[in-house]
Parts: C-alpha cells; structure tokens; sequence
C-alpha cells in the first residue's frame, strides 16, 4: 500500500528521502511528497503521478531539511490529486500517515467548530490538525502526540514533524507496519524495512500502538499507554543490493527467473531427501493434535491455499478449508483448540488475514504462518512460523513469493501425512525425493520463455481469456488469469474444466483463446473430453502439458507448451511457471507498466 519514510541526521535528508521512495516504488502509489523543517519552519512538496514528477519539482523548488518525512500515496479518501497527497500539514505540524482513519468525519467536525481549516478530502489531514489543536493547549510535542493517536480509530502508520523542532522526528503505528532504523548519528522510520537498507540494516519494528520518538542520537519508544518501552534491535540479513533488477528488463522477470534456486532454497530449509525427513521451525503446537485445518490469505496467497488442500486431504486426510482473508472473520468460523489455522502472507502484514489470525487466536485456534517477511506482524503473532525465503520481491504481480509458499505447503503437507499415520515414511521419501528435482524441472520449464513470447503476441489483442484445469491444477488456472489481468489488463476468469458446460461455455467464439492446463494423471480423460468441447465451439486452445498430454491433444490445440512429466506433488509448481510467463510477455508487448500495474498495491494494509 502506502509508502512512509523519515529520517533526522546532521545533513540535508532530502537526498535520502527520494532514495527511500524510490524503493518503495513497488508497493503502488498515485501521488507523492516530501516535507521537512527548515529554519524552523514547514515546508513540503507535492506532486501527482509518478516519482519522476516529485523530483522534477525539487529540481525546480529544492527543499532541504536536518528532519524530513515522505510518502507515496495510494489514494482511498480523495482522489490521487496534489492536494490530497501527503504530507498533510499545519503551520505546526507535517503528517505522513498510511492505513484509514475511521472516525475521521467526528474528529473533522469537532476540530472545524474550533474554527480549524481544511484543505483536502482525505481522512489523513485531521491527524495533524488535531495535533496542532492540542499544541495550542500548551502540551509539550510528545504528549501532544500521544493524546492525538489516543483519539484515532482504525489502523494507521504514521511519521510527524513539528515546527520549531529540527533534531526530532516522531512515528506511530496501529494496524499498518512501522520500522525504526538505526544510523550513524541518523535516525529513520520506514513503512518497509528495505526502504532503510541504503542507510541502515539495524532495525526495530514499533509494536501495536507504539509511539516512538527520534532524534539523531537515538529511539525512545513509548507502549499504547505512553510509558516508556524496550523494543528488539535486529540486523537485516538482506543487503540493499538484493533489491537491484540486475540485467532483466523487469523486477517480475528477474523474479521468474529466480525460481530455480530459491525454490531449492526453500525446500533445503525443510527437507532432507536423503532420509526423507521434513524438520519444521521450532514451535509450541502440538500438530498430532490438529483435527481440522483452515487457510486464510489473500490473493495469490489464496490460490496456493486452495492448492494445498487438494495436497493436505490426500496425503493427510484433515479437513482442510480455504477463506479468503476478508470474508473468514464474517462468517462467524467455528474454531477451537484441535483447529489449526493457517495463514499464507507474502509481507505478513496483509490487513484482512491479520485480522483473520487474531479472529482465530481470540476462539483458542491454533496459529501458524507462512510468511516472506518472518519480522511482521504474523511473524511476532504466530506460534509457528514457516518461512518461505523468496527473499525481496519487488514486482507487484507476485511469482517467486508464491511458488516458494507452494513448496512450504508441500513440505507441511508431508510432514502432517507421517505425524498423523496416514502416509508412510517410504512414500513420504518418495515424494520427497520427486520434490528435489524441482530446480532442475523449474529451469527447464524455463526455456520456453520464446515460445510463450510468440503465444503472446497472438494473446495481446484479445478481449477476454479463459483457464481451464482440474483437481490441483485447477488455482494454478485461477492464478493464471489473474497474473493476465493484474498486468496485462485483458480480461480473465478461471474454471473447472467440469464447470464449462455449466455455464461459460456460452463465452467460447472463434476469437477467444482458451489456456488449458492439462498433465497427464488420472484427471486427463475429463479435461481431454472439456477441450474437445472447446474445440468443437472454434475456441483456441493453448494447452500446457507433459508430452503425453500433448500428443493426445495435439489435432485439437492451436498452441502447445510442454511441461517436463513430474510428481503430483511437483506439477502443480511447474505449471505455474509458464502461465507468469504468458502474463508477463503479454503486458511487455501490450506496453503496461509490468512491474507497478495500475490500481494494486503489493501490500494490501488497509481493509
């Protein structure tokens, strides 16, 4: 979502507040802005659209400060205009702020009987002002602050300025991520810690309702109570290098491109083939316990949950259901000590699954996590966190982050099957040992990139597209069109193969291309006899498979990708390569912004 930086140093912070946007960049934004205090005044610069405009301005209208904060906006209130971007200020105060402000309209009222102005449409501006309003009762910067964020519902990340006060800083959090940097004779404050890996890797992460404040020789952290409070300094094991798009044309492409390794990495971290042992984190659960499973995400996340559970109630045999985050905690889910509720999040600070996880930890259900960012919220809050190493992924359409929960969700699934008896130790390492070959099978699913680069350009003028599969495959399809319409904006749906006849396949026309993933497997037959379907309509189908399945559909598909024959532990995997790769080369040749897309955020914060 939004993006937050500050920082209070001897020198002009300027410089390293458009180095922090920049590498916020990724998270989505419409509008963006710097303020400072500069003899001992106010000052901000606004602007819409991309970065590139906010630092047109400073070139025009240089800005310079010892104590500064940024933004980059991610409209909710307002429109992305000038005037509704952020910083929103005060003759006394500056405010960057991410998340949504609830009773903003209470508070808004209250202050304008004060005879306070305001300039813009957003929830935010009543943040500073009602933080001027309590300066003017005479309290002292800090107190004022504690007393405003006392006064706020909903979530929110903040950074404040007051004028009058060059070596001070001031960051608050409820609900939205926060993160405090430790620098030489320099203080910053972060949304995402890699916005502070230029400067620092020393970090802390302010706990719910935290205020902190920062001068430049240090961090004073105060509790929801406004007593003071001890919070972990940790070291980063990331490099700000990490975060380089190196010789790709896009972050997603490089991600892609990462799977190999990283999806070897992972499994290294669980599992040894060898013995055919899986090793999960250390954790207070007691699993053997665990009657019923349910998993909660979002997105992307969503769809590797609905993967795992084809895996969980074969191979485990637990009733596994799958929530989308922002609907589990409506439906009022029945949960206790035997359920063990998973949450699947790319960042750990998805808005909707971190409410679903502490729904679930309120009615005594088990937590456990799978999570990039092990240092989030989820991370602090769940009894057992899996990690899934994706490292940084910067291209808001996520790949890398979700083919390596798939493996995690593969490697729990084992593990589960063994503890509760239902799958042996010879298969386990069996399927185990298929797993392993995953590198290898990745990079030559891989080689297809100029084969899918000449199926794109037959996809790129289409109106709509359809994906079929079945059985695991099935959210692979669903995952499918979503990368399409997340980057490429063609419109997309998903479906059971089974499901056509019911319904879609009314849509199917001779201009319609129809991506179906089809390994052989016990399911083939069924998605064979749907395809034919398709064919029969003029439908062009465009079928990922193994060599078999090719050869069996060859005389009814207009395009064919092959897919090296795997495991059905390992399958589900390999497809989703080639359908990122079909979404990415259609939006390169469509022109859209691949790595920032319209409209989405890569880190949903606010419901």
């Amino acid at each position: 979502m939004c993006g937050i930086v500050g920082a209070v140093s001897h020198h002009n912070v300027i410089p390293g507040l458009a180095e922090g946007l920049k590498r916020l960049e990724y998270r989505g934004y419409d509008s963006s802005g710097v303020a400072t205090v500069t003899d001992g005044a106010i000052q901000r610069r606004r602007a819409e659209g991309k970065l590139a405009n906010l630092e047109t301005l400073l070139a025009k209208e240089p800005l310079s400060g010892h104590a500064g904060i940024g933004h980059t906006r991610w409209a909710t209130h307002g429109a992305p205009t000038q005037a509704n971007a952020h910083p929103h200020a005060t003759d006394k105060v500056a405010v960057v702020h991410n998340g949504i402000i609830e009773n903003f309209r209470e508070l808004r009222a209250e202050l304008i009987k004060k005879d306070h102005r305001f300039t813009s449409e957003t929830d935010t501006e009543v943040i500073p002002v009602l933080i001027t309003d309590l300066l003017n009762q005479g309290l002292s910067p800090r107190d004022a602050v504690q007393q405003a964020v006392a006064r706020l519902h909903g979530a929110y990340a903040l950074g404040i300025l007051i004028a009058g006060h060059e070596n001070l800083l001031f960051g608050a959090r409820q609900g939205s991520p926060l993160a405090v940097g430790f620098g030489d004779a320099a203080m910053y404050l972060g949304s995402d810690a890699l916005a502070l890996l230029p400067f620092t890797r020393r970090v802390s992460y302010l706990d719910e309702g935290d205020v902190v404040e920062l001068t430049r020789e240090g961090a004073s952290f105060f509790d929801a109570e406004g007593k003071p409070a001890l919070r972990d300094v940790r070291e980063l094991a990331i490099s700000a290098d990490a975060t380089g798009k190196g010789d790709f044309a896009h972050y997603m492409l490089k991600e892609i491109h990462e799977q190999p390794t990283l999806l070897g990495e992972t499994l290294s971290a669980y599992a040894n083939p060898v013995t055919g042992e899986i090793a999960l984190p250390k954790h207070s659960i007691d699993l053997s316990s665990i009657e019923r499973l349910h998993i909660v995400a979002c997105g992307t996340s969503y769809y590797a949950g609905m993967v795992a559970k084809y895996w969980l109630e074969h191979y485990a045999r637990i009733p596994t259901e799958v929530d989308i985050a922002s609907e589990f905690r409506y439906r009022e889910p029945i949960l206790n000590a035997e359920t063990l509720v998973l949450c699947i999040s790319q960042s750990g600070e998805t808005a909707d699954t971190l409410a679903g996880l502490r729904l679930a930890k309120s009615q005594g259900a088990r937590i456990a996590a799978i999570l990039n960012n092990t240092m989030s919220s989820m991370g602090r809050e769940a009894e057992l966190v899996l990690p899934n190493y994706a490292g940084p992924e910067i291209g808001v359409a996520s790949t890398k982050a979700f083919t390596t929960q798939l493996v995690v969700l593969a490697c729990l699934t084992l593990h589960l099957g063994v503890l509760k008896g239902t799958l042996g130790r010879a298969k386990a390492k069996e399927l185990l040992f298929s797993l392993s070959e995953l590198p290898s099978r990745a990079a030559e699913v891989l080689q297809l990139d100029a084969s899918v680069k000449s199926i794109a350009a037959e996809v790129m003028d289409c109106r709509d597209v359809l994906y079929i599969a079945r059985g695991p495959h099935f959210p692979i399809a669903m995952e499918g069109a979503l990368k399409l319409k997340e980057i490429s904006y063609i419109h997309a749906e998903a479906y059971a193969a089974g499901e056509l006849k019911h319904g879609p396949i009314a849509l199917i026309d001779p201009q319609m291309p129809i991506v179906a993933l089809a390994p052989s497997g016990p399911l083939f037959e069924k998605t064979q006899s749907n395809m034919q379907e398709v064919a029969a309509r003029g439908g062009k189908l465009i079928t990922i498979g193994d060599v078999a399945a090719l050869s069996s559909t060859k005389d009814i598909s207009w395009k064919q990708l092959p897919v090296p024959p795997s495991s059905p532990l390992l399958s589900p995997i390999l497809y989703a390569l080639p359908v990122q790769l079909l979404a990415y080369h259609t939006a390169v040749l469509k022109g859209t912004d691949v790595d920032q897309p319209r409209n989405l955020a890569k880190s949903v914060t606010v419901e």
